[in-house]
């Protein structure tokens, strides 16, 4: 029987009334960044765990912000919040620059493309949408059938894979909004797709799954490459260690699992 390990919180940040939805790092700084379905944003020191100074709203008028991304140069936060629209903040000034209207349900994920040139969105609307950040200009891509749990960009294409409740993941192009080839499924398991995450060297996309298996998938063949049990209830979120060797996972289920990629054996 494998050791579980307690670890004990360094620091506990309270100001938010509702749920924290999603946090950031600031490279190079002892801060991050949270956002909460109480309509704000809110700056932290990690050191003494205090918020540095106000909230950050947009004019008080800011309905749940439910998702949040960093841009690759640390400069400005994407979010989206409950009532569809998707927001950008400029980090030091703490103020939104930009307002996107396009979704017409909660937007559930946001990410940036490497370059920072675009910010992907998707929503409980069922769409994924992808705008330029310099111009605002949409480009929406329409087929998946339940909501877009997650988006992932593929480092130096032109492309991004999602993963939705409808029980596909689908590979996309950024340029003209199609998609790319048929979805992919497990033919086997159907289950809603709740979160994804691209490897390192961007060959395989991780999924975590609402039955609470997770799977990995060949991004080049587009196909299933092999499934893992543990879970005991729906999955939550997914990411890769730095080297690729690892999968971390974590489920309502109250667990966090460790995953060796070659063997598939809990660590």
């Amino acid at each position: 029987m494998k050791e579980t390990l307690t670890i004990k919180p360094r620091q506990t940040m309270r100001g938010h009334t509702r749920t924290v939805c999603s946090v950031v790092y600031l490279p190079g700084r002892q801060q991050i960044i949270t956002c909460s379905e109480d309509g704000s944003l809110r700056l932290w020191d990690l050191e003494s765990g205090a918020q540095i100074d106000d909230d950050w709203r947009d004019d008080g008028k800011e309905a749940g912000v439910t998702a949040m991304a960093l841009s690759p140069n640390g400069k400005t936060v994407a979010s989206g919040s409950r009532g569809g629209k998707v927001r950008l903040w400029d980090v030091e000034r703490r103020k939104v620059i930009s307002k996107w209207t396009g979704h017409s349900d909660l937007v559930q994920s946001v990410c940036w493309s490497a370059d920072g040139e675009r910010v992907l969105s998707g929503s409980y609307d069922g769409t994924v949408r992808v705008w330029d950040v310099e111009t605002g200009q949409l480009e929406t891509m329409l087929g998946h059938t339940r909501t877009v749990w997650s988006v992932a960009h593929l480092p130096d294409r032109r492309q991004i894979i999602t993963g939705s409740g409808d029980g596909s993941l689908r590979l996309w192009d950024t340029e003209s909004g199609a998609q790319i080839g048929n979805d992919w499924r497990d033919e086997e398991e159907k289950t809603g797709v709740i979160a994804i995450a691209l490897s390192p060297n961007g060959k395989t996309i991780a999924s975590g799954h609402r039955d609470g298996k997770v799977k990995l998938w060949d991004v080049e063949r587009r196909k299933f490459i092999v499934k893992w049990t543990g879970h005991s209830d729906r999955m939550q979120s997914v990411c890769w260690s730095a080297d690729g060797e690892r999968v971390l996972s974590g489920s309502n289920d109250g667990t966090v699992r460790v995953w060796d990629v070659e063997t598939g054996q809990t660590v």
